[in-house]
């Protein structure tokens, strides 16, 4: 009887691994994995990338959305718009701003300040238009909203583009960068969409540590507008003239203080012998919410404009800048006022007088900026 097809192969099959031992398999399994790596390796990481991108991708469509629905909830709530904001805030998530030409450097701090001047006058007067009331601190924290959601909408298409673009182009290098830099660009839209809720609560924020600050010389004096959204008062400090500048509380704005500086010394005729800035300032891993370094120049932020003519002032009537930073990160700038945030307040107001007494003589006068954005802090 002729044995079955099925037995000769068991048989044929145990006979070949007999013969082969243990190091052979792993020599043979090691080979193939190489080649498979070598002419595929690339395409796989592709994959990967496209994988890992996609998911933050998603994760960035919901954010994006959600800051739009809590935009136009607080419109509709809290702003008492009169009509259905929903397409009018669409039309504005897509409002872009063109910088000026900088081929030629020469006056190009002014054109830039006229841009964006003319952008927020715009921003505030649709935004004004939208609601049913004209009470400021809403119309503030309306703008706040709706360039969070503005911004989250730019990030999400942004990442859109470049991961359509590289699957399109099957191009490794420009979605392996794309991954690799997908958690920080997550780490900020998580912080956007974090100060979403703080806005709308209308309490301070992390940023706004300075104008907290000045805000107690501030107290009980007479102040007047200075400038575009920023006030000034004037005070007294161990025999030294105080000129107090902050942006216009308790709405969420960061006022023009390079504007109110240069005021305060062209207009008003003070000769200041400093000026003192309190600033927030990013944190770097590793360091502690609330530490506060000292240093010297403009603390201020921003596209440049405001640091340029505080530092232009200073220049022309040679007098020092003194700066004051309080440390935090990104997303304690733009939330709710953390409690070690709050507590270094008493530690800088000390440092601020320190500065005064050892920079100053009794007679001398003084400008003590606190920088930031100051919802919900008045003066």
């Amino acid at each position: 009887m002729l044995p079955s097809l099925s037995g000769i192969a068991l048989q044929t099959t145990s006979s070949i691994l007999s013969s082969i031992n243990y190091n052979d398999l792993l020599t043979i399994m090691w080979v193939a994995s190489f080649f498979v790596f070598f002419f595929y390796g690339t395409r796989l990481q592709t994959y990967n990338a496209l994988r890992e991108i996609g998911s933050g991708l998603n994760r960035l469509k919901v954010m994006k959305d959600k800051a739009r629905k809590e935009a136009i909830d607080y419109l509709v709530n809290v702003g008492k718009a009169p009509n259905d904001p929903a397409q009018r805030v669409d039309q504005f998530l897509d409002y872009v701003t063109i910088m000026p030409v900088d081929m030629d450097p020469a006056g190009i701090v002014g054109k830039l300040d006229h841009i964006v001047n003319t952008n927020n006058d715009r921003v505030r007067t649709e935004v004004g238009a939208l609601l049913g009331q004209s009470n400021q601190v809403t119309v503030s924290i309306s703008e706040n909203l709706l360039e969070v959601a503005t911004a989250l909408n730019q990030i999400h298409k942004i990442v859109r583009h470049f991961y359509l673009l590289g699957k399109k182009t099957n191009s490794y290098f420009t979605l392996i960068q794309l991954q690799m830099l997908m958690p920080m660009i997550i780490q900020e839209a998580d912080a956007l969409l974090n100060a979403v809720d703080s806005f709308k609560l209308g309490q301070p924020v992390g940023d706004g540590i300075g104008p907290v600050i000045v805000s107690r010389y501030m107290a009980g004096k007479d102040k007047r507008v200075i400038a575009k959204d920023t006030v000034l008062a004037m005070t007294e400090y161990k025999g030294r003239k105080l000129y107090v500048v902050k942006a216009d509380g308790p709405m969420a704005y960061v006022g023009q203080p390079g504007v109110a500086i240069r005021k305060v010394v062209e207009e008003m005729g003070a000769k200041p012998t400093a000026i003192v800035m309190i600033d927030a300032a990013l944190k770097l891993e590793g360091e502690k919410t609330g530490e506060i370094a000292e240093g010297v120049g403009a603390a201020i932020g921003g596209l440049g404009i405001e640091k340029f003519q505080i530092e232009e002032v200073a220049t022309n009537h040679k007098v020092p800048l003194y700066a004051i930073l309080v440390k935090q990160s990104l997303v304690e700038a733009i939330t709710v006022m953390r409690k070690e945030i709050a507590e270094a307040s008493d530690k800088v107001a000390q440092i601020v007088n320190r500065i005064i007494e050892e920079k100053t003589k009794e007679g001398d006068e003084v400008i003590v900026a606190g920088i930031g954005n100051t919802l919900g802090v008045a003066q």
